[in-house]
């Protein structure tokens, strides 16, 4: 198995680490300051996460909005997680994006994630 949050990249220095996830900054950021939050633990999809180790997650999270915030001061945030390929997901183990979000980064960000589906953005 050659998963990259398996084994990462020993250049790529964590944010931030707990026993059981871990973060960094995602290789291809759509933001300045855009991270990932990781499980130690392979599992493709995020319900099938144990409990512990999604609770580690959002714990991670939390630390890692506040070291960003102070660090890029952002002006919101999105959070997400692509679910298997239908909604996107491209690396088979589950992550955590923590998007910052400046004001004029888009034209309009009325609707936020829900222009994952461009055409429901607006309602």
């Amino acid at each position: 198995m050659d998963c990259p949050f398996c084994k990462p990249d020993p250049t790529r220095e964590p944010i931030a680490s707990s026993a059981l996830a871990y973060a960094i900054f995602d290789k291809y950021p759509v933001s300045e300051g855009h991270a990932l939050i990781i499980p130690k633990i392979h599992e493709p999809a995020y319900f099938q996460l144990p409990v512990n180790y999604q609770q580690a997650c959002w714990q991670l999270l939390n630390e890692v909005q506040t070291i960003i915030r102070h660090q890029y001061q952002p002006d919101g945030f999105n959070v997400g997680i692509n679910i298997n390929a239908a909604a996107g997901q491209t690396v088979p183990h589950v992550h955590i994006h923590l998007i910052p979000r400046y004001i004029g980064d888009v034209e309009d960000a009325v609707g936020g994630v829900r222009g994952v589906i461009p055409a429901r953005r607006r309602y």
